[in-house]
């Protein structure tokens, strides 16, 4: 994608929520882990540093000097893993603005960011990189505007917290929503939040609910939701487009194909988020590309 002044283009670079896990049977929706990229009015916004941060990392080599804004949802490894083989991080003169919220026990996102770079898990440090790295503290609830964009976050249901985003400009609104575990006997008032009239909501729907509420192996409490919830959510929330994103690792693409069907028979303007998947917003409605997501 090339960054325009007049243009919202959101990018799945990873959809896969836990661990990735390429493979034969996810070749078609893909296997990397949590990373978006915005377009937004000729700013480029990053959401998660999942491995799928190393894919768009590449694809910027050929935009140097490279720059953005990137926010965090939470610091569980499948969302920062990605950043150690950031290669734009590494290169002088590419600038990038960090953005998350401090976790309970106090940690920064620099602090997280640092440590999982350290011996002796990681060959180099952090401080390494040669780009200039700006790091920011944000509150829950605290609004960032860059430039003409403003980036609005609530608290998520996650153990350990995260926070979900919604990316407003020029009337246009995208709720990107992971990671949470759903209320089994209300709607979430953050979720509903974030995602009011949006044009499009990223949702955490990682299971289904004969998974979520299994009786042998229940995934309560596990810190995720299903496509049923995200369909009740979208609905009440009057949102336009629906993607379905944060796929369990077990989850195949024939799978995901049938869970798809599923998502379409009760809210028809729904998408599985894949790799190299594009939503470009404006106009009457959001127009979704398919393009490679290979480090070329």
């Amino acid at each position: 994608m090339s960054s325009t002044q007049n243009q919202f283009a959101v990018r799945f670079w990873g959809v896969r929520g836990s661990i990735a896990c390429p493979g034969p049977e996810t070749v078609r929706y893909g296997g990397n882990t949590p990373c978006l990229e915005m377009l937004v009015a000729g700013e480029r916004l990053i959401f998660d540093g999942g491995t799928g941060l190393r894919v768009l990392g590449q694809n910027l080599l050929s935009q140097l000097p490279a720059s953005g804004h990137l926010f965090f949802t939470h610091s569980h490894w499948d969302h920062i893993q990605g950043f150690p083989f950031f290669v734009p991080a590494f290169i002088k003169g590419n600038k990038f603005h960090i953005y998350g919220a401090i976790a309970p026990n106090g940690a920064t996102i620099e602090q997280r960011l640092n440590d999982q770079m350290l011996h002796p898990n990681f060959p180099v440090p952090l401080q390494i990189m040669g780009a200039q790295l700006e790091f920011n503290d944000i509150k829950v609830g605290q609004t960032v505007e860059v430039g003409e964009v403003k980036i609005d976050n609530a608290l998520l249901q996650h153990p350990g917290e995260a926070i979900g985003y919604r990316i407003s400009w020029n009337g246009m609104a995208v709720a990107y929503i992971s990671d949470t575990e759903h209320f089994e006997d209300r709607l979430d008032e953050n979720v509903q939040k974030l995602a009011r009239n949006a044009d499009v909501m990223i949702y955490d729907a990682t299971y289904t609910n004969e998974e979520y509420y299994s009786e042998t192996s229940s995934k309560k409490g596990w810190g995720h939701s299903t496509w049923q919830e995200a369909v009740k959510a979208a609905k009440a929330a009057g949102v336009k487009k629906l993607a379905i994103f944060h796929h369990d690792p077990l989850h195949n693409d024939d799978f995901l194909d049938g869970v798809g069907k599923a998502v379409k028979a009760e809210f028809p303007d729904s998408v599985m988020a894949r790799e190299g998947m594009t939503i470009h917003l404006g106009g009457d409605e959001a127009i979704v590309t398919l393009e490679s997501s290979s480090d070329e």
